[in-house]
C-alpha cells in the first residue's frame, strides 16, 4: 500500500479559534472540512511545505519558528495510508483569505466536532481540545 505524507497546520487566532477549509467540489473527500496543508514536493521538508501551502492557499506568511508540532494522524484509506502531522502555529503575517475558491471557517476546538472531517483529522480535535481549552 503507498505511503502517502501529507503535512497539516492548525492556525490558531488571537480568540483560541482554529481555522478550517471545506475541500471543493471535484476534489477526493469534497464538502468536508480539513486543516490547511498539503503535500510535501520532492525534497521539501514538512516545514517547507507548510510555509508554502499557507502562502499558496491563504495568502499569509509563516515563518519555521512559529511551526509546533503536536500530533500526527496515522490513517489506512482503501487506496493508500496517510500520515500526517499536525502543526500549530500563532503567528503568521498577512490576512488570511480563500486563494483557491475554499470556504473558510474560525472555530473553537470542541465546534470540530460538530462539522464533517476526513477520517484522518478526527483523531487530531482531542490533542486541539487539549492544548486550547
Amino acid at each position: 500500500m503507498k505511503l502517502l505524507l501529507v503535512v497539516a497546520v492548525a492556525l490558531v487566532d488571537a480568540d483560541h479559534r482554529v481555522l478550517v477549509a471545506q475541500r471543493p467540489e471535484g476534489k477526493q473527500l469534497a464538502g468536508l472540512w480539513e486543516f490547511p496543508g498539503g503535500k510535501l514536493d520532492p525534497g521539501e521538508r514538512p516545514e517547507q511545505a507548510l510555509i508554502r501551502e499557507l502562502r499558496e492557499e491563504l495568502g499569509v506568511e509563516v515563518k519555521a519558528p512559529c511551526l509546533a508540532p503536536l500530533t500526527f494522524a496515522s490513517h489506512a484509506y482503501d487506496d493508500f495510508h496517510l500520515l500526517m502531522p499536525l502543526y500549530v502555529c500563532r503567528r503568521w503575517e498577512g490576512v488570511v483569505e480563500p486563494r483557491e475558491g475554499q470556504a473558510l471557517k474560525w472555530l473553537r476546538p470542541q465546534q470540530l466536532r460538530d462539522i464533517p472531517m476526513p477520517p484522518a483529522d478526527e483523531p487530531l480535535i482531542p490533542h486541539l481540545i487539549d492544548l486550547l481549552s
